[in-house]
């Protein structure tokens, strides 16, 4: 089975594609084991679909599945047009319901890819714990979001008491000349990640609608890198990089 690994602003994933769905949650737990697999935030695998360029099966990496990944829908479409499986402005379900996204044309290995993620909803807004308020706003998985004045302190295992009460993923997040740094604990994974794309999507959708962000703004997650993050009405579009690290086969 020919598989690939891509990087997307800190997160990464296995992908391959196949002509059928089915359960996979135990390849997914041993594909993305960090000693003995590949090493991976989560698995994607493409299939067919009748309607739409295709769609996936989102897998964290304990095996668990996921309705939407942000910054894996991003590594999908590029391994999807990049495979001849969708053209570069394509439309795929999740879980979540049907995305879209556009991958920048001729980067094999490495491009800018955005996508159009489905319309946030805003769940709860007075939701207090530790002194702090949090939303809960689902941007295709729940996110629990607050403010911090300092970005570098995290409580992890607050996170996980959190993330457990209320079944979401967990974040916190700094304005900074306009833009925002944030740190996100994500369920499935059950620590602090690098990168989620819907988590970051959570956190400029409460500024955004609070009034203490613009519009079309810059969100850096733990991992340095930079995504952009808008709101054109209904949904959250985000755009970043995302890298094929290899190919390789793996025998199942």
């Amino acid at each position: 089975m020919k598989i690939a690994k891509y990087s997307a602003n800190g997160n990464d994933f296995v992908i391959f594609h196949d002509d059928k769905k089915e359960e996979r949650y135990e390849l997914a737990k041993t594909l993305c084991h960090r000693q003995d697999g590949i090493g991976a935030d989560g698995l994607i695998v493409i299939v067919p679909n009748d309607e739409y360029d295709f769609e996936w099966e989102f897998y964290n990496s304990d095996g668990s599945h996921a309705d939407m990944c942000g910054n894996g829908s991003r590594a999908c479409a590029h391994y999807a047009y990049n495979n001849g499986l969708a053209p570069a402005t394509m439309h795929f379900m999740t879980g979540a319901g049907v995305i879209g996204a556009q991958v920048e044309e001729n980067t094999p290995k490495s491009g800018m890819v955005e996508s159009e993620l489905t319309p946030p909803e805003i769940i709860e807004t007075e939701i207090e714990f530790d002194g702090h308020n949090w939303w809960l706003i689902n941007t295709g998985v729940p996110h629990l979001v607050r403010y911090t004045d300092n970005i570098k302190e995290f409580d992890t295992e607050e996170a996980r008491e959190l993330r457990y009460v209320y079944n979401a993923n967990v974040n916190i997040m700094y304005i900074e000349d306009g833009n925002l740094r944030v740190r996100t604990y994500e369920r499935g994974v059950e620590d602090e990640t690098l990168a989620c794309g819907t988590g970051m999507a959570a956190c400029f959708y409460r500024a955004y609608k609070e009034g203490n962000v613009q519009n079309n703004i810059e969100v850096y997650p733990t991992s340095g890198d930079t995504l952009y993050l808008g709101y054109n009405g209904k949904t959250i579009t985000f755009k970043g990089r995302v890298k094929k690290t290899f190919e390789t086969e793996w025998d199942v």
